[in-house]
This record gives C-alpha cells, sequence and structure tokens, in this order.
C-alpha cells in the first residue's frame, strides 16, 4: 500500500483519538482507583517522613510517577502499588537530603567518609570492660571456667562440653550454672553503685 498524503493524514488522526481516548481512560482510572486512597497515602507520608511541608510536594511526585507508570500499564493491586511508589519517593529524597553538594565544599579535604570504626573513646571503653571480664573470668573456679569458656568461646555443646571435660552432662550444667552466677556477682561488685552497664 503506498502510503500517501491523505493516508498518512488519517493515520494521525487516528493515533490522536487513540491518545485522547487513552489520557480519557487513565483519567478515569486515576480519579476512581487512586484519588480515594488518599487519606491513606498521606497519612503513610506522614508516618515515614519527617518534614511535613514536603508532604504536599511529595503527594504530587508519587502521582506523576503513577500516572507515568499506569500510562505503560494499569496495575492490577492498586494500593500495593500506590505504597510501593510512594516508597521509592522517600527513598529517593532521603538519598538526596544526604548528598553534600560539591559546590558547598571549598576544601574536599575537610570531607570524610562515616566509618563503622568505634571512635577512640569507645575502644577505650571496650578495653577497660574486656580487662575487667579477663580479671572476673581469672576469680572462677578452674573447671567452672573451663566450661563456660568451651560454651562461649568455642560454642561447644554441653554433650561435647562433657566428653571434652571427663564429666557429666549434669555436671557441665551445674559447672556453667555456677560459672554465670559468680560471673554475675563479680561483674556487678566491680561496676561502681549506682552506675549500669550498657
Amino acid at each position: 500500500m503506498v502510503d500517501t498524503p491523505h493516508i498518512s493524514h488519517e493515520r494521525d488522526e487516528l493515533r490522536k483519538a487513540g491518545a485522547v481516548n487513552r489520557m480519557r481512560d487513565l483519567k478515569a482510572w486515576f480519579v476512581s482507583e487512586i484519588l480515594p486512597l488518599e487519606p491513606v497515602l498521606m497519612q503513610y507520608l506522614r508516618i515515614n517522613w519527617r518534614k511535613s511541608e514536603d508532604l504536599l510536594d511529595m503527594k504530587q511526585d508519587i502521582y506523576v510517577r503513577v500516572l507515568e507508570a499506569a500510562n505503560e500499564r494499569l496495575p492490577q493491586a492498586v494500593m500495593p502499588f500506590l505504597v510501593t511508589v510512594a516508597r521509592n519517593i522517600i527513598i529517593d529524597r532521603y538519598r538526596r537530603e544526604r548528598i553534600v553538594p560539591i559546590e558547598s565544599v571549598s576544601d574536599l579535604e575537610t570531607i570524610t567518609a562515616p566509618s563503622s570504626e568505634p571512635g577512640p573513646d569507645r575502644r577505650a571503653i571496650a578495653r577497660d570492660e574486656l580487662r575487667h571480664l579477663q580479671a572476673s573470668l581469672d576469680q572462677l573456679p578452674p573447671r567452672a571456667r573451663q566450661a563456660l569458656l568451651l560454651k562461649r568461646v568455642e560454642g561447644l555443646s554441653r554433650k561435647e562440653i562433657g566428653l571434652r571435660m571427663g564429666i557429666l552432662e549434669s555436671t557441665v550444667n551445674r559447672h556453667l550454672y555456677d560459672a554465670m552466677n559468680l560471673l554475675m556477682d563479680l561483674q556487678h561488685q566491680a561496676s561502681p553503685a549506682g552506675v549500669k552497664k550498657p
């Protein structure tokens, strides 16, 4: 078939009519399916976003994304779809807030990446706690200490501890019970009065 200006014009008109119908259907879907969920959406945003002044902008962003996605294909389950879009918008906002514009930093050397390493104060506290724990362990009766270390450090079962130590499982239970009680007493005695350990 030869493509004449008349045929080309008719095809364009059909496409426009199809697009108009598609937009009308999309608008009807949005009004009947999405807008009634606005109170739920706003509640979700209030719960998950700390700045109330951003909520209306976020709602508009969500509606735009919903329409863009629905223009491709209407979702089967509207509520989960809307919540997923809202969650993605919130995640995008969190990411944007954490980004520092490069222009706002005059000296790139001042930018430091957050570290998962504990600071010097936390390391010093941890070392003190380990020393204190070691001193408490050293005060335990030898067999109770051995049973506790086999259980907590090596991860052996009570049965395996009994085999290793050459004792009955009930005796292992008694050693572990005694070790834990004595250890708790020693830890409590060594902590300053009135100060709770974290």
